[in-house]
């Protein structure tokens, strides 16, 4: 994930096909969901995504409405989803949808395996966006979508605790994107500043150059020191929620800070599109919103202080 991020055409990491979505089918899938999907999946023949967020809803899942009807052996989709990453391209979407009869909306969720070209599931056209172009975003519609039963993840009501349980890693995973995107800008912008020097004839970086560019080193690296025990703890399989929204939060935030930095220190020629910081600037703003805003990163991490 660090090497292609360091392309910086960050939309074209794989990270959310293989990370993010294929663990479901393989943490909660049917054997015989496994066998019919996971080959695909592996080979890149079938390209997944996750639709969770919806026009009105973002970060409160709770209260999605996009509704699942069983009736007999199949379920009935009604609902939108929009800002789906990977949603025109995809051949197989993880639905989160609701049972509206059920009281507890964290007890009503359920998530389901819709594949393309199904009846009743339309792709809206790719979104344009501010940044990450070269990744396809875009609205899903369910209108009288009718699956079978067995295409449901696990148990019915099951879907919150899902979620909950893959997004950890799923933050994890962009405060790692954000981290790398802040080191990759830094750097370039450092060598960037001694051609610049060199060409002009100047033999020392100004000092207040200097410290701008000692401060940014410094919050990199304490942000991927933090990320480094995170990452060795998830792979134990330790519970580190609150930690992850720490990280989520903080290294996200610090990645713009340090995008906004870099693209000043360039002066002029920060505006071009020649300059790769340009496009940086603009696919890292998003970190903070996706995976659950930073605010909703704050909430968690007052919980587990008991606020």
């Amino acid at each position: 994930m660090e090497e292609l991020t360091r392309t910086n055409h960050y939309g074209l990491d794989t990270f959310l096909h293989s990370d993010i979505v294929v663990p479901y089918i393989d943490s909660f899938g049917s054997v015989e969901q496994k066998k019919k999907y996971l080959p695909g999946c592996v080979s890149g023949d079938i390209i997944t995504a996750v639709a969770m967020t919806e026009p009105d809803v973002g970060s409160d899942l709770a209260s999605m409405t996009t509704v699942a009807v069983e009736e007999g052996d199949d379920v009935i989709l009604n609902g939108t989803k929009t800002f789906i990453s990977n949603g025109f391209n995809c051949d197989l979407v993880v639905v989160a949808a609701k049972d509206m009869a059920v009281e507890n909306p964290y007890q009503a969720i359920s998530l389901y395996l819709v594949e393309a070209g199904t009846p009743g599931f339309k792709k809206g056209e790719p979104l344009h966006k501010l940044g990450v172009h070269s990744q396809d975003t875009n609205e899903l519609f369910f209108t009288n979508c009718r699956i079978p039963t067995k295409n449901r993840l696990g148990n019915k009501g099951t879907g919150f605790a899902k979620l909950m349980e893959k997004l950890q890693q799923e933050r994890l995973l962009v405060a790692i994107l954000a981290t790398t995107m802040a080191e990759f800008i830094l750097e370039w912008t450092i060598d960037h500043i001694q051609k610049k020097n060199a060409n002009n004839g100047l033999k020392h970086i100004p000092q207040a150059i200097q410290f701008a560019l000692i401060e940014m080193a410094t919050e990199v690296k304490l942000g991927k020191t933090f990320l480094e025990k995170l990452i060795a703890d998830h792979m134990e399989g330790k519970h580190i929620v609150a930690e992850t929204s720490m990280a989520k939060y903080w290294n996200t935030e610090m990645a713009n800070r340090i995008a906004n930095c870099c693209l000043n220190l360039c002066g002029e020629f920060g505006m071009l599109e020649a300059c790769p910081i340009a496009r940086t600037f603009r696919d890292v703003r998003v970190t903070t919103i996706f995976a659950g805003t930073n605010e909703i990163m704050k909430g968690i991490v007052a919980k587990s202080l008991g606020l």
